[in-house]
């Protein structure tokens, strides 16, 4: 566990500090002795980012595929053509198992024809080979490019994690007060909230990411606790927070922070509310990397900046409270000043599936129940 208020607000402003500042820091010497470290271990460097903007704009197009909302996207797209419009973007929305195993038979058979694509969570090692190697992180790192280092994946240094997520205790004003909701996950445990006194996802996105403050013991120990106080077993965020609106349960445990929140833009009666339960469960998402066979790949490069950037991740919190929690002043960051966080970052996200397979296990395989 940790106070994120201690532990990362000098590191998060760190990792904001004006490119030009830090290469006024750093000499070309420095770059140079970058770029070979990079080119060593098989990574593409480029120390200018002058030298990026002027092989984009010969390049002068762009394809992306993205998973993010498609207003998000949108809006994204809009802002990079007004701040780099020789730059021809398209963008396509990707979302589900099929697609993404669609995609990854087309990179496998040389057949993609996009620049920039989501990075599937559930085939991340499997995509990895097919995403050109651009070190990312040592460019941002010198400052070639404006993103913070945190959101770059330290192992394969040429993706990155675009959002955040967390998982918060929602509840209904009017069928349960603020000082009856817990605090802390353990708080569920109380014979008071036995027998179908909350509601829970099927889906453990909550108990995946406690892992890196509690350890998988511990989590999985939760998790059958959980279930033997017997909640209501749903699947899906938006769909929960409609029937905790609608005064159809009291208590949700783990319910996404953003859809919670966007819920309450739409709740005529201000019956929902929403309280942190430490420690508060963070975690990465929305990965994207550059294809290989990407044919714009600097473009390709400027639209990550710009999308990790301070630019892209307004956009991200105007619209759908989802920029990264590494992004200082976001949604994300504030929620967990002063709190005890669980991050699942980088070292702990590839194993997020593993982590979600031991909480399901400990449930005892729910089925969520159906609702006419």
């Amino acid at each position: 566990m940790m106070k994120l208020k201690n532990v990362w607000i000098v590191a998060l402003l760190a990792a904001w500090l004006p490119a030009a500042a830090l290469a006024a820091a750093a000499p070309s010497a420095v770059l140079q002795k970058a770029k070979q470290d990079a080119e060593s271990k098989g990574y593409v460097f480029i120390a200018s980012h002058d030298a990026i903007v002027e092989q984009a704009r010969k390049e002068g197009k762009l394809r992306v595929l993205s998973a993010e909302d498609p207003s998000v996207i949108k809006a994204s797209a809009e802002a990079f053509k007004k701040k780099y419009p020789f730059i021809d973007v398209r963008t396509e929305d990707v979302d589900g198992l099929e697609i993404y195993q669609r995609m990854l038979q087309e990179m496998k058979a040389g057949l993609a024809k996009w620049d920039v694509n989501y990075v599937a969570f559930d085939f991340y090692p499997d995509y990895l080979p097919y995403q050109k190697k651009f070190d990312i992180l040592g460019m941002a790192q010198h400052g070639v490019l404006q993103m913070p280092t945190g959101v770059v994946d330290p192992v394969n240094r040429h993706v990155v994690a675009l959002q955040s997520n967390a998982q918060i205790v929602a509840y209904n004003k009017e069928l349960i007060s603020r000082d009856k909701v817990p605090s802390t996950w353990e708080e569920f445990l109380k014979p008071e909230f036995k027998d179908r006194k909350f509601a829970t996802d099927i889906r453990p996105k909550a108990f995946a990411a406690l892992v890196p403050a509690w350890g998988l013991e511990k989590v999985v120990d939760l998790a059958k606790k959980i279930a033997a106080q017997k909640p209501i077993w749903l699947r899906g965020d938006a769909r929960m927070v409609t029937f905790l609106m609608n005064g159809e349960y009291p208590l949700l445990l783990g319910v996404n922070y953003k859809v919670l929140r966007r819920g309450q833009k739409k709740d005529g009666k201000g019956v929902l509310a929403y309280k942190v339960a430490e420690p508060l469960p963070l975690r990465l998402s929305e990965t994207e990397g550059v294809l290989e066979r990407s044919e714009n790949p600097h473009a390709a490069l400027l639209w990550l900046e710009f999308q990790a950037g301070p630019e892209g991740q307004k956009i991200r919190d105007d619209i759908d409270l989802s920029a990264s929690v590494y992004t200082p002043g976001s949604a994300h960051e504030e929620l967990g000043r002063g709190k005890k966080v669980s991050l699942l970052a980088w070292e702990h996200y590839l194993k997020m599936g593993l982590y979600q397979e031991e909480a399901v296990k400990a449930f005892g395989f729910p089925r969520a129940e159906k609702k006419r």
